[in-house]
């Protein structure tokens, strides 16, 4: 979920609409809290009268916003934060103040991020996750098999991937999409991967998202339309698998497929949380994510905040792959006759692969060190190549760019840049060293050589020298 990224998001993506839940923190802040750091009364009430203005600003709900800032200011006057001496007790603490009023679990403030070791662990192997994608099958009886853990941005490395994923299990029968695992991610990568389940000639409008302008009573409606795709799976059934941690954007996918009666969901109800969020920054490295859009469906005109999706055939979520794969033997009991023994009997879905299609990139693409070198430089320098960026990177960073700029600036020179992975969403996954700091990017490079999508995370203080 993500398009809206501005001063207070983490992360560069194209085609990102909400952004994640951490901010970039000012590193003109007072020091960086410590695990020993104790806060002071004037810290935090630093701290929440700033949560306070971010919360009035930007959450969705305006009335709400009153509410919740009052609650915080009542306790913070009755004492009730008197008692809380460390950064993580006081995030933990307001997190459940705001939530008793709003019932919004995207709503939350976070702790100071911990330094890093000085030392660069690489990525285990086994977390083998590409562009959001753990498995793409061909499973026995010829059914099509996608594992989703994260939706990213349509840009780059998903985009990609989703095509090579749906040319290939274009030739299935049935195709079943997991997502017990997906805890969301960018809505336009959602959208995106529904555009593969309709006709590419003509347009579904699939969702409207409402967004608040700052600091008014304003709001905005944008309009969210299938787009063209150069392979369409239609006419076949589609089956959804949910759990309870099946959140934010993978059920925008839920719900909207189910909303156009394109695929049936198996599994459990999940959480409901239908409202995009934006990361902002407090003091002292603290940060709140703060819902500043939600959800309209232009079918039901309305949607799942709070209530969650409601599967069509809801069982334990350890069951939903068996019930999915029964159904679809049910369709055809006679070309299916040899599954359904087997299936009566299993319920993993390891049990059923014949090819496994998903490919893995471990080394980084040629050009990604000496791009996100260049990136950081130009940057802080307040001259950035704007010509090694694609039209959608850099305008996005043009409308930032004065708080990247004193951002970037105030970490220093850069002393080292390492490779540190290829990360989930499939950007190559940098560590950008200066002599008091330490940064993760992620960089993704177009066909052409130019960035594409670019992904910054935290900065953090280096641990003290012995």
């Amino acid at each position: 979920m993500r398009e809206h990224l501005g001063k207070s998001a983490i992360m560069l993506a194209l085609g990102a609409c909400v952004a994640t839940l951490i901010s970039t923190p000012s590193h003109a802040q007072a020091a960086h809290p410590t695990k020993t750091h104790t806060l002071s009364l004037a810290d935090k009430k630093a701290v929440i009268a700033k949560a306070g203005e971010h919360l009035t600003a930007n959450y969705i709900y305006p009335d709400r916003a009153a509410e919740a800032k009052a609650k915080l200011d009542a306790a913070l006057i009755a004492g009730e934060y008197d008692s809380i001496s460390t950064p993580e007790a006081l995030a933990k603490k307001l997190t459940s103040d705001l939530q008793s009023v709003t019932h919004d679990g995207h709503l939350m403030v976070f702790p100071p991020p911990a330094p890093r070791p000085a030392a660069v662990s690489p990525r285990p192997a086994s977390q083998r996750v590409y562009a959001g994608f753990s498995h793409v099958d061909r499973l026995k009886g010829n059914i099509g098999y996608i594992k989703l853990r994260n939706f990213p941005g349509p840009a780059g490395p998903f985009g990609q991937t989703a095509i090579q994923a749906m040319t290939d299990l274009a030739g299935t029968d049935a195709l079943i999409i997991d997502l017990r695992d997906n805890g969301g991610g960018d809505h336009a990568g959602a959208y995106y991967l529904s555009s593969f389940l309709f006709d590419s000639k003509t347009p579904v409008h699939i969702d409207s998202l409402v967004t608040r302008v700052p600091s008014t009573h304003e709001f905005k409606t944008t309009d969210f339309y299938t787009r063209p795709v150069p392979v369409s799976y239609l006419n076949k059934p589609v089956y959804l698998l949910t759990s309870k941690r099946t959140r934010s954007a993978a059920e925008m996918f839920l719900y909207s497929l189910q909303a156009q009666k394109r695929a049936r969901i198996v599994g459990e109800v999940t959480p409901g949380s239908a409202n995009g969020t934006a990361g902002h920054e407090l003091p002292f490295f603290f940060s709140i994510g703060i819902p500043f859009m939600r959800v309209l469906n232009p079918v039901t005109k309305k949607n799942f905040e709070g209530t969650g999706v409601i599967p069509d055939l809801a069982v334990d979520e350890g069951l939903a792959f068996q019930t999915a794969m029964r159904e679809i033997v049910a369709r055809d009991s006679a070309k299916y006759a040899a599954l359904k023994t087997e299936i009566e009997n299993q319920s993993a879905e390891e049990v059923f692969v014949e090819a496994r299609l998903l490919k893995f990139r471990d080394q980084p693409q040629p050009g990604s060190a000496d791009a996100m070198r260049g990136l950081f430089i130009g940057i802080a320098s307040g001259k950035p190549d704007y010509t090694k960026m694609s039209d959608e990177v850099a305008q996005m960073i043009k409308s930032d760019l004065d708080f990247f700029h004193n951002d970037m600036k105030r970490l220093g020179d850069v002393k080292a840049v390492t490779f540190i992975g290829v990360d989930t969403r499939g950007l190559d996954e940098y560590e950008v060293r200066t002599a008091t700091f330490t940064e993760r990017f992620g960089i993704y490079l177009g066909p052409d050589g130019k960035i594409v999508s670019a992904r910054f995370q935290p900065p953090v203080p280096l641990p003290p020298q012995p």
